[in-house]
């Protein structure tokens, strides 16, 4: 299941109790930037490797980005080709 930006912010919100102080303490960030990003529908750039910290890898940094690939690729599944 792909999800959109927006989809990945609540999940990482609901990760944080559905409490937007805690996560942007998770991620070293004031409240109001949490509800930026919530306003927004969307993580900055910069910010996407504290939210994946900020929820123990739950959100992944491509479903938080997806329309920065080269930034955030989708991991590609490492099975043995051998």
């Amino acid at each position: 299941m792909t999800l959109s930006a927006r989809e990945a912010l609540e999940k990482a919100l609901k990760h944080c109790g559905n409490n937007q102080s805690e996560l942007a303490r998770r991620c070293g960030v004031r409240q109001p930037h949490v509800w930026k990003w919530i306003k927004a529908g969307r993580v900055p750039a910069e910010r996407v490797p504290a939210v994946v910290r900020a929820t123990d890898g739950a959100v992944q940094a491509h479903e938080l980005r997806p329309d920065l690939p080269e930034l955030f690729p989708v991991p590609t599944d490492s099975v043995d080709a051998a």
